[in-house]
């Protein structure tokens, strides 16, 4: 047994509980965060987990993009169970569990705990007391210029003040930072892959704002007349403002406002909603964004088209996954736009490639070899905008087997691509197009097919998505991934993804390519293709072509005309 697990279960007796509950999130419930009290201990480096910690076993609780590897950094110690299993489970019935209630919302406590056991709220951190990790002071946040996010921040104020109205709401609480991020066009620091500002912010049907944040960041928007001196609260005064506030109600975000927090809201207001209407408003880019965003894409397009054929045509020195990554790093950092990923990177060669989420570690990564598959999905965060895509190569004559897998993955991909938005409007209905050809053959990937991408913000944003349950509906200046895939266990993994935004043409509203990157030939079995497909690749290659050519060596432009 690690020795964390031994340190936390001496303080049982301590808070008299039989048991202790870990989440992967922090207070900000963001999914990449400087703090992961999951891996400090379970091990687990995935970016969606929990972790129950009682006095004689241990679970760990993970969706399906993590089988493989929940079960290789933590199955040692841990049972590995999927996620919808701990929906109101009896393996705690009777038990009574401890946790932070500033890492939970109310509606996970309910769905989590509350039919079967009883919990106990511990203010104090658990893990912070076993290991606490110093995390130093982030930089200060700073502010985007109304030229690059193409509205100013009154005016998306002013969408929220009509929203509270409508709904006879008085304050709105904004926790996830993200949407912070978003309403008065700032960004932060405060993640190890997204410019995001760890931040709340209250908006009253006043028009009067106040930004709850550690006061050494906001001080440049204070000097830039972002937000009046008055306007910052601490953290820690946060109680007291809420008390301080007029009217009667108030909306909360289910998905980020942390039970802590409601508990002090509801001493005081009534809770009216429980849905933040940013989410939905962000998540309908404007002009400005999505030309930034396109702008953008052809920067990473050429990158990553780079390494692809350094790797493909160049490269002759046996590497590893983590060389590869590297390398590719070095292609991003040669625009002066770049800034960091946007996730860790993805490269897995082999076996590693059907780990979904498999992260190359040095010193005990593989090394390609010529026989492999190879995955690679990567990202950049670039001034301005945020990329994410997938492309999986070989680099000899692949089995007529894996060829015709990837085909049918493919199929799915130009099928997401094609999609008549008039008819299949939601992510579900556009989810089972993606899987069609996989699913004739009874096969299928235990992940979505796409997610919302935020503007220079996170990779991951809602309320959009394409995959089994979502029904948003999908709307111009909306961008989403489009990631089909398969994977066999101790084999290799296929996925092929590309960003992509809802365009307007004649009225008519369909998905457009940001991406531009080649898509693996080598890998196709063209007798599956028929030839709407066929045009689609051709086309496709053609557009690659024409906007990174410019950009590209002889041999390389050479190489990529080979796709058209």
């Amino acid at each position: 047994m690690n020795k964390e697990v031994k340190e936390l279960r001496k303080k049982f007796k301590k808070y008299d509980i039989d048991g202790y509950v870990v989440p992967k999130n922090d207070d900000y419930f963001t999914e990449y965060s400087k703090i992961n009290r999951l891996k400090i201990i379970s091990n687990f480096s995935g970016s969606a987990g929990l972790a129950i910690i009682l006095k004689n076993k241990n679970y760990l609780f993970t969706d399906g993009r993590y089988t493989i590897q929940s079960e290789m950094e933590s199955g040692k110690y841990f049972k590995i169970v999927s996620y919808e299993k701990i929906i109101n489970c009896n393996l705690f019935k009777n038990l009574r569990l401890g946790l932070d209630p500033k890492l939970f919302t109310h509606q996970q406590i309910k769905n989590y705990f509350l039919k079967n056991n009883q919990t106990k709220f511990i203010s104090n951190n658990l893990i912070d007391e076993i290991k606490n990790k110093k995390i130093g002071k982030s930089a200060a946040f700073f502010s985007l210029k109304d030229e690059i996010v193409g509205e100013n921040r009154k005016s998306k104020i002013n969408k929220i003040v009509n929203y509270l109205k409508k709904n006879k709401a008085d304050n709105l609480f904004v926790t996830a930072p993200e949407n912070v991020a978003w309403i008065l066009n700032i960004r932060g620091n405060d993640s190890p892959n997204s410019p995001v500002p760890n931040s709340r912010l209250i908006i009253h049907k006043s028009k009067k704002i106040f930004l709850i944040a550690e006061p050494h960041k906001a001080k440049r928007l204070i000097k830039e007349k972002i937000i009046n001196k008055d306007q910052l609260v601490s953290t820690k005064n946060l109680p007291k403002k809420i008390f301080s506030l007029n009217g009667k109600n108030f909306i909360i975000d289910n998905k980020s406002c942390s039970a802590f927090y409601e508990k002090i809201i509801k001493s005081k207001f009534k809770i009216i909603k429980r849905e933040d209407p940013t989410y939905f408003f962000k998540a309908i880019k404007n002009n400005t964004e999505i030309d930034n965003m396109i702008s953008t894409h052809v920067i990473d397009g050429v990158a990553l088209t780079k390494f692809i054929y350094w790797i493909k045509k160049v490269n002759k020195k046996k590497i590893t996954e983590v060389d590869a990554q590297i390398k590719l790093e070095k292609f991003r950092k040669k625009s002066k736009k770049y800034l960091y990923p946007s996730f860790e990177t993805i490269a897995g060669a082999g076996k590693n490639g059907a780990i979904v989420h498999y992260r190359a570690k040095k010193g005990s990564c593989r090394s390609i070899k010529k026989n492999d598959i190879f995955l690679c999905d990567s990202g950049g965060q670039y001034k301005y905008g945020t990329t994410d895509v997938t492309r999986t190569i070989c680099f000899t004559k692949p089995k007529p087997s894996i060829k015709n897998i990837y085909t049918k993955v493919l199929k799915g991909h130009i099928a997401v691509a094609n999609t008549n938005l008039k008819l299949d409007n939601t992510g579900i209905k556009i989810d089972r197009r993606a899987r069609k050809y996989l699913n004739e053959s009874k096969l299928d990937y235990a992940h979505g097919t796409g997610h919302g991408v935020g503007f220079f913000l996170n990779v991951h944003e809602g309320p959009q998505s394409i995959s089994k349950l979502n029904k948003v509906k999908i709307q111009e200046g909306m961008i989403l991934s489009n990631e089909p895939g398969f994977y066999k266990k101790n084999s290799y993994g296929i996925r092929i993804e590309n960003l992509v935004f809802v365009n307007k043409i004649k009225k008519k509203i369909c998905f457009e390519n940001l991406t531009l990157v080649p898509i693996e030939k080598d890998l196709i079995n063209f007798n599956l293709l028929t030839k709407l497909e066929k045009n689609y690749l051709f086309r496709y290659h053609l557009d690659v072509y024409s906007k990174l050519s410019k950009y590209l060596s002889y041999n390389e432009k050479k190489w990529l005309a080979s796709y058209i």
